[in-house]
């Protein structure tokens, strides 16, 4: 560990510490807001980074928690600010919250390097807020925290333990073949969501929790604490007084984020089954601390790690259950002969240091190596000449006569046309039929939106079909399952062979040997392309036309051009 700071050795020091006329406007500002000389000067200044919003369920605690959070760099000699960000709301925000994760990101990065910060604790965990805070402080490049929103409690309904996301799919489908009533769909709908919190399935949100934490960016255990714990504010609060030692020791990102975490992170997610999402967001947030990462590398890695943590979607427990029986850290330690436990974490010690305190509470919920959930294949990574860049499936939440299969397919061009046809009971459709959906990437959703689970035809549902083939340039929820393929790249929008794509083409899809190919030569595809006209994608101004241009395709992290590497920026001058 480095020598710790010197008070004029803090970045705030610039702002507060100096005697020029700035530094007077500076300190009169504060004193304005009714704090004391003694209260800021020479203290690290603290930014809570905060993403609570009356519309994200997911974050209506992170209001007290940022309190919390004040409650402990009051109490380790700090000076918290807290200053509003972005939420990117999954419940709300349209066409997609994917479409804000680099605007948030942004937001973040320039929040940051534009006060007088000397650390940050960033509060997020709805999907898109973990990735894109971390890529915005990552880049900022001063000590930061991450206080992980943390999962809702379990649902409940008619006896039944439900989980967000996932059980609305299945029960969905039930109620489209007419085996659930609208009174029980009415019942089920006030009790699945029992509190404030993320999805408590691993879906993105938990999925990207755990990486945050297996990547360091927690302190340990923090990722799986349901948000309704008293457990949850006694965290946020060690996260701050955490925060100014680590301020004092200097321990900037760079010396936590390197090849060995993200791998460490590649090893969890295999090992949890989780989100499809996390292959773009961990690229993305790699690419900020100048880890080279591809989807290559997480199908690797599914060869190697097989699926231990029994939670839904691909499994039987929720999030509450994990945490009950040792989160994150429990995990960890059934992994530890494959993890890199040297890697460095906010706690100032190595992973080693967390797996030596941990205990398995219930190996059903966090199997051991040799009795693993699956074998292999929490995710897989298929290419050829649908996919030259990759696309995605998740074979753990698929039927297993699916991941080898040829099929017709039946396209669609948009999504509203998809969504009108799978109600027709007159369909021409069967359960080999391959449904595809086009236009949905980064740039033709726009944004990439959520609509990978594309829904099974109705007539196909009451002829008791609950999964089929389906490959989209869309992601998929992470509490979605089924044999989903998605994230195809180049997306079909930017004249990708996936373009090419007509009905009754055939489709054939080996998971084993990682393939996807249509029956059409490279020549046949490329005539097609070159007679397709894509559907109207008009982005006149704003951030929209800002997206449009400058968006990296999903093999390549959906991030932007311009905000991709580790290019060290000039700090600002104080005027």
């Amino acid at each position: 560990m480095s020598t710790r700071k010197k008070p004029e050795d803090l970045r705030s020091f610039r702002w507060f510490g100096t005697t020029d006329i700035r530094s007077f406007g500076h300190r009169s500002r504060t004193l304005q807001m009714g704090y004391a000389h003694e209260e800021f000067m020479g203290k690290p200044v603290i930014g809570i980074i905060n993403t609570w919003s009356d519309v994200n369920p997911c974050h209506t605690h992170l209001r007290d928690r940022a309190d919390a959070v004040k409650r402990g760099v009051w109490a380790a000699g700090g000076f918290p600010v807290e200053i509003p960000v972005m939420s990117v709301s999954e419940q709300y925000q349209k066409p997609t919250t994917m479409l804000y994760r680099n605007f948030l990101a942004m937001e973040t990065e320039e929040s940051i390097r534009s006060h007088p910060l000397d650390g940050v604790v960033l509060l997020g965990g709805c999907d898109k807020s973990t990735p894109a805070m971390v890529m915005g402080a990552t880049s900022a490049g001063l000590p930061f925290i991450f206080v992980p929103a943390g999962p809702m409690l379990r649902g409940n309904w008619a006896g039944k333990v439900l989980g967000s996301g996932a059980d609305v799919w299945k029960y969905w489908a039930e109620k489209e073949a007419g085996n659930i009533t609208e009174g029980q769909w009415k019942d089920m709908e006030n009790g699945i969501a029992r509190s404030y919190g993320t999805c408590m399935v691993m879906g993105t949100a938990a999925t990207m929790m755990s990486h945050a934490e297996v990547l360091g960016l927690t302190l340990p255990g923090a990722s799986a604490i349901p948000a309704a714990d008293s457990a949850h504010p006694r965290m946020a609060a060690m996260s701050g007084k955490r925060i100014v030692d680590m301020v004092w020791d200097d321990l900037t990102p760079d010396k936590i984020l390197t090849r060995k975490s993200f791998e460490n992170a590649l090893i969890v997610h295999m090992a949890v089954a989780g989100s499809t999402n996390a292959i773009i967001h961990l690229i993305a947030m790699a690419g900020r601390a100048g880890v080279p990462l591809t989807p290559a590398d997480f199908d690797e890695f599914s060869h190697k790690v097989p699926v231990i943590a029994n939670l839904r979607p691909s499994g039987a427990f929720l999030m509450e259950d994990f945490f009950y029986a040792g989160g994150l850290p429990a995990l960890l330690k059934q992994l530890e002969s494959k993890l890199h436990t040297d890697a460095m974490t906010v706690s100032g010690k190595p992973l080693s240091h967390t797996i030596g305190l941990a205990q398995v509470y219930n190996d059903d919920v966090i199997r051991p190596l040799d009795r693993p959930v699956s074998s292999e294949n929490g995710l897989a990574v298929l290419k050829g000449n649908l996919a030259p860049g990759g696309c995605v499936i998740k074979p753990s939440a698929a039927e297993p006569r699916l991941l080898k299969h040829t099929g017709p397919a039946l396209v669609f061009e948009t999504y509203d046309e998809m969504s009108a046809a799978v109600n027709d009971e007159n369909l021409d459709v069967t359960p080999d039929h391959v449904m595809v959906l086009k236009n949905s990437g980064p740039v033709g959703g726009p944004g990439m939106p959520e609509w990978g689970m594309l829904p099974i035809p109705k007539k196909l549902l009451k002829q008791g079909v609950r999964d089929m083939l389906r490959v989209s340039d869309a992601r998929m929820s992470g509490t979605s399952y089924g044999a989903c393929v998605l994230h195809v790249a180049p997306e079909s929008y930017v004249r990708g062979p996936f373009a090419a794509l007509k009905t009754g083409d055939l489709i054939t899809v080996d998971v084993e040997k990682r393939s996807i190919s249509v029956n059409l030569t490279d020549a046949q595809i490329a005539e097609r392309i070159a007679a397709w006209t894509p559907p109207d994608r008009d982005y006149p101004r704003g951030y929209g036309k800002m997206s449009a241009a400058h968006i990296r395709q999903a093999d390549q992290g959906c991030d932007f051009d311009f905000l991709e590497g580790t290019a060290k920026i000039k700090e600002p001058e104080i005027h």
